[in-house]
């Protein structure tokens, strides 16, 4: 991973709303939610929902596939793992350097 895409992924995990919805989706795996959906458990309005889903879907914490009418959204865990390794490989080689 770059720092563009750690800062990206960082930024997009900044709001407590992009927070829970990757939380939410996290739980329900691999098959995801469709947006009212997603709108509907976490008591946010599907319009403000959706921008903060774009973010993340940009930054690619999470993944978004068109279905009929509906967009099902899921997680990417492997990119949370990668922002992690991210980080952790950092601050290591910084612990180790102090």
């Amino acid at each position: 991973m770059e720092n563009e895409a750690a800062v990206a992924a960082l930024a997009a995990l900044a709001f407590e709303t992009r927070l829970q919805a990757v939380q939410l989706l996290a739980t329900v795996g691999d098959d995801g939610l469709a947006a009212g959906e997603l709108s509907r458990r976490l008591g946010v309005q599907q319009n403000t929902l959706s921008d903060h889903l774009a973010s993340l879907a940009r930054a690619g914490i999470v993944k978004a596939d068109r279905q009929g009418r509906s967009i099902i959204y899921r997680a990417n865990p492997q990119a949370v793992r990668d922002l992690v390794l991210f980080l952790s490989e950092r601050l290591g080689a910084n612990a180790r350097a102090a």
